[in-house]
């Protein structure tokens, strides 16, 4: 079980206090200091396991989530043992899951200290578009670097991040925000509200990555799902969202033919697209380490070895096609179950789709039954982050990891809050 934060013992006093103001500085490192995010989420998950020793609290190891994270961790470790490499990367993967753990029954115990959190998210999530629209607006952000060379909008930073981190945070952010405004009287704070969103919608697509835009589409569609209160809003949104589109080719060309003619000519012609080929090369490499994969960060070591250049002839790719996949091969496969796949093998996807369906599973409980906008928020965050078609980053490279696993910390917090503050009684550990 996992009691509500008491007034701590002098000898885990201190560590608390430490990891406190490491967590309180999480999202400005991961915003522009990667190594200070991983030193930062390394030092809480230490300090968590001190204080769990110190104070014999082994609560935390009740939870389902927990020992498939265990699993998932350990089964890299043994991959990257006896593959190829990347026992090093293996062994500190732990600290992601940890930090999780650390932040749902140690750090996120108060609604304080949840709400300063939020806070901070929502500061980041605001920096991010606002610096979208400086750049798109006068022509260079903050720091006076212009777009990416494709024309995609990088916001607050000097490479096309904005997208992708922007939509991890947006929902989290906006669907409390507009939920709570909605259900107010006046008018013109429900038009308010429904023009956050719109801007908000307006700024990922103005950006001009595709996946991101994509996964706009499923966080709106889950929000309605788990909210229906929020449709007509959400229609409102989606239509505001169309008109824009319908004017990029005046306002703006690059994310235009980036998010429609570029996007429909690679959907036509998948298989030999450069996602395709990578994909496609990945599916070779797990079909052939079926068990133990290659070892973490596999995907680089090894993609280039003729082994792997084939092709998957159920999908009709020929092995010709294969060897004129001049982009195949990157630094990883950009889809994290195909990523899991090829650094363990098939157990270390269904450990990675077993970790990602638990937390999804804590998120989502009770929710049908008292439909809570800040929980939801966060569970469509969830949604978004693990969606399966998704074209992604390596899966525990920051910044991406740093925020969906500090979004699933307070994600989990705010559920167990919850369910006790339901049921009367110290909540079950799920």
């Amino acid at each position: 079980m996992f009691a509500t934060e008491n007034s701590p013992q002098p000898i885990e006093h201190l560590p608390r206090r430490i990891a406190t103001a490491l967590l309180l500085i999480l999202p400005i490192a991961l915003l522009y200091a990667r190594a200070g995010a991983e030193i930062a989420i390394g030092l809480i998950g230490a300090l968590f396991l001190l204080h769990s020793i110190v104070t014999k609290d082994t609560a935390w190891l009740h939870s389902r989530f927990t020992w498939i994270a265990v699993a998932w961790w350990l089964w890299q470790v043994l991959a990257s043992a006896v593959g190829t490499g990347g026992l090093g990367l293996a062994l500190v993967a732990v600290r992601l899951p940890l930090l999780a753990i650390a932040l749902r029954c140690w750090l996120l115990t108060t609604p304080d200290r949840r709400r300063h959190i939020q806070i901070l998210i929502s500061l980041a999530a605001g920096w991010i578009a606002l610096e979208c629209w400086q750049q798109y607006v006068f022509g260079t952000n903050v720091f006076g670097q212009p777009r990416w060379s494709d024309g995609a909008l990088t916001g607050p930073f000097n490479r096309p991040r904005a997208g992708p981190e922007l939509i991890l945070l947006l929902f989290p952010v906006l669907v409390p925000i507009v939920a709570r405004r909605s259900d107010q009287a006046p008018v013109l704070t429900r038009a308010a509200s429904l023009g956050l969103a719109a801007l908000a919608t307006g700024t990922v697509l103005l950006i001009g990555q595709r996946m991101p835009s994509a996964l706009l589409l499923l966080g709106l569609a889950v929000t309605c799902l788990m909210l229906p209160r929020l449709r007509l809003a959400v229609a409102g949104v989606a239509l505001a969202g169309t008109l824009l589109l319908a004017a990029m080719p005046v306002i703006a060309p690059p994310a235009y033919d980036k998010l429609v003619v570029h996007t429909t000519d690679q959907l036509r012609h998948f298989a030999t697209s450069p996602y395709g080929e990578i994909w496609v090369r990945a599916a070779v490499i797990a079909r052939q380490n079926p068990w133990l994969g290659v070892g973490v960060n596999g995907f680089r070591r090894v993609c280039n070895n003729p082994a792997y250049v084939q092709g998957l002839p159920a999908l009709g790719i020929t092995t010709q096609d294969a060897q004129a996949a001049a982009d195949a091969c990157n630094i990883h496969p950009h889809n994290y179950y195909l990523e899991a796949a090829v650094d363990g093998g098939v157990p270390l996807l269904l450990l990675f789709a077993g970790m990602s369906t638990a937390a999804m599973i804590i998120l989502a409980a009770g929710l049908r039954r008292k439909p809570d906008a800040h929980r939801v928020g966060l569970l469509v965050g969830a949604a978004v982050a693990f969606c399966p078609v998704a074209s992604t980053s390596s899966f525990t490279a920051m910044p991406n990891a740093g925020w969906i696993f500090l979004l699933l910390g307070l994600g989990f917090a705010t559920a167990d809050a919850a369910r006790l503050s339901n049921d009367h009684a110290t909540p079950v550990v799920r």
